[in-house]
């Protein structure tokens, strides 16, 4: 019986397309915000969300609610919660946006 060798030549060609595909994932996912957030990176992300308001305590109070559930925080400080579903989507119970 011969054995067959796997050539480096037969391998390189796959780990580049394994390796693209990863990148292009990961990059599809951070864009449509679906990348989530380890808990202790809720703090700077909400830090930098609550920085235009005035009304500072109870927007961190609730974007790391939000944050510590979804394990997402829009970019920017205002608006852009479509790249976040579940900040998007927690209502309160009068039907308001609960994450700020």
């Amino acid at each position: 019986m011969a054995r067959r060798a796997t050539s480096n030549s037969q391998l390189f060609p796959l780990c580049v397309m394994f390796l693209l595909a990863t990148i292009l994932l990961s990059h599809a996912v951070e864009s449509y915000g679906l990348s989530l957030l380890r808990p202790s990176d809720c703090q700077p992300k909400c830090t930098s969300r609550c920085s235009a308001t005035s009304h500072k305590k109870p927007c961190m109070f609730y974007c790391l609610k939000c944050c510590s559930k979804c394990l997402c925080v829009p970019p920017g400080t205002f608006g852009n919660k479509q790249t976040c579903p579940c900040y998007n989507n927690w209502k309160t119970k009068e039907g308001r946006p609960k994450c700020p």
